[in-house]
């Protein structure tokens, strides 16, 4: 599967229609960036069950702004509307597929209750 292009119109049904996407935030500039893509568009091929998505942060500033996008590449990884990792840094493929892994271990509602308490919102 492709990567997804994010764009301010696209990024919030993108996130809402889809439990798993990786989303890297990017610029064609930095070196970095162009090192990690070829990693990232494998992943994708690999990976046909979550949406790899790019934004570019030149083009889409207001949304590298909206996530405080202070360094690139980053990659963010959101599980059910959650942002369950967001770091900056070129990830070699080895990396990278241990993070997946990672991430699809995960118990999201274990990890939405603790997000509903770090917000004070926990039920009671």
């Amino acid at each position: 599967m492709s990567t997804v292009e994010l764009t301010k119109d696209n990024f919030a049904e993108t996130l809402k229609d889809n439990s798993f996407v990786l989303i890297d935030f990017w610029a064609d500039w930095c070196g970095p960036c162009r090192q990690f893509a070829p990693v990232f568009e494998s992943s994708s091929d690999q990976h046909t069950d979550i949406v790899h998505a790019k934004v570019d942060t030149e083009a889409q500033r207001e949304l590298a702004f909206e996530f405080k996008i202070q360094s690139i590449p980053t990659l963010m990884i959101v599980r059910d509307q959650t942002v369950i990792y967001n770091e900056p840094g070129a990830l070699p493929a080895e990396a990278l597929e241990s993070l997946i892994t990672q991430a699809r271990e995960l118990d999201m509602e274990e990890v939405k209750q603790k997000v509903a308490e770090q917000a004070g919102d926990t039920p009671q």
